[in-house]
């Protein structure tokens, strides 16, 4: 989704001071548990890059070696168990479809963007995808620098914030994820035990805060069908201000302070929306002490070993989005100065119920569930969420 000017100047400048602190840098064993996410950065082998970031190519599958298709990482890194993660599997199962050959670069502080976009360039990638809407600046300047080269961006549309005007080499994947969302405020509602469930974000930007304003709407649609009084801790939709974030994707003690503080005024169901810091959150409800929901992945196969603390993910389709747009590029289709929008009705957002925790959710509130899924992709309930692509 686009962007605004002031609020990526605000996002950008909390993400220099955090890799200035040292919070922007690589992921490590305690933010992303040490090993690879199941969702396909296993087969991944890193080695130093000139921008002091990671580097690496899939070995995986029979490769079109005529095209190149290469990904640049946000800073969450390459194993965050969520966005970044779910786009190098969307890479790497192109290339084992033998549509491409692949490769990244991981990012390690906003700073390494235009750099490592430029040393992809300089490697004949024929297409650069881009993950996360922090990204836009960077890749819509190399985009007008490099009128030949094609780029996919993830979260953000193919229009450059600064002019307002789609780049011709350009493709946005947008995903209206409060759709997913809205259905996990309702199922959080539907099953706390205290009346009070949480959420928290990585940074106030629309790719994040639009899944709060689903949730929070979800749980306010459920108060009102039912006559209940579900609190919702960490944001409110109508004062967008006060919402509690922990400044970063990769800091796993500030998410556990979060979900520590929130457990400790009584809520029992979690919905953080901060990448490989939502962690802190499931290291915060072990032990009974709450439920999460995951966003993005699937958590009980992205995180399985946290999976019996999972109620349910808001998954993201990242994956199918960037495989088919590399996979369009290889066979000549790339569709510049356009995005695809992806939702509930195209596999764009979905709610997918814990392989463990999901047992114990009623089947009249998943018939529910269901209905209202089809209710907001006819359009009967409209979503208000200001962060949706448009």
């Amino acid at each position: 989704m686009r962007t605004t000017n002031m609020t990526r100047i605000a996002a950008t400048a909390a993400v220099v001071a955090l890799a200035a602190a040292g919070c922007g840098s690589k992921s490590t064993p305690a933010a992303s548990g040490g090993t690879s996410s199941s969702t396909g950065a296993s087969s991944a082998s890193s080695s130093s890059s000139s921008s002091a970031s990671s580097s690496s190519s899939s070995s995986g599958g029979t490769s079109n070696a005529a095209f190149n298709a290469c990904m640049v990482t946000d800073i969450g890194g390459i194993d965050d168990r969520s966005f970044n993660a779910s786009a190098w599997a969307g890479m790497q199962a192109a290339e084992k479809d033998g549509k491409a050959k692949v490769q990244y670069l991981q990012s390690t502080s906003e700073n390494d963007y235009v750099p490592n976009i430029t040393t992809l360039e300089g490697k004949n990638c024929t297409l650069i995808v881009t993950v996360g809407g922090l990204m836009a600046d960077a890749t819509n300047s190399q985009a007008e620098a490099k009128p030949g080269q094609n780029f996919a961006i993830v979260d953000h549309s193919s229009a450059n914030d600064k002019t307002n005007k789609p780049e011709p080499n350009v493709h946005g994947l947008e995903f209206n994820t409060a759709q997913g969302a809205f259905l996990a405020g309702y199922l959080a509602a539907g099953t706390t035990k205290s009346g009070v469930v949480a959420t928290w974000g990585g940074l106030n930007i629309p790719p994040v805060t639009i899944y709060m304003d689903g949730f929070w709407e979800g749980v306010q649609y459920y108060n009102k069908a039912k006559g209940k009084s579900v609190k919702v801790l960490g944001w409110d939709e109508t004062s967008p201000s006060s919402g509690s974030f922990s400044k970063s994707f990769t800091d796993t003690n500030a998410g556990k302070s979060l979900t520590d503080g929130f457990v400790n005024q009584g809520a029992d169901i979690i919905f953080p929306v901060a990448g490989g810091a939502g962690r802190g959150a499931t290291a915060a409800a072990k032990g009974g002490k709450a439920k999460v929901i995951w966003v993005d992945t699937d958590g009980c196969v992205s995180d399985a070993d946290d999976c019996s603390v999972f109620l349910a993910s808001v998954t993201k389709g990242i994956d199918t989005a960037v495989k088919k747009v590399v996979e369009d590029s290889a066979s000549g289709n790339f569709k510049g100065g356009t995005q695809d929008i992806l939702d509930l009705s195209n596999g764009g957002t979905d709610l997918v119920y814990g392989k463990t925790l999901g047992s114990s959710i009623p089947s009249d509130l998943q018939s529910e569930i269901t209905a209202l899924k089809g209710q907001i992709t006819s359009g009967t309930i409209k979503i208000a969420s200001q962060s949706q692509p448009k």
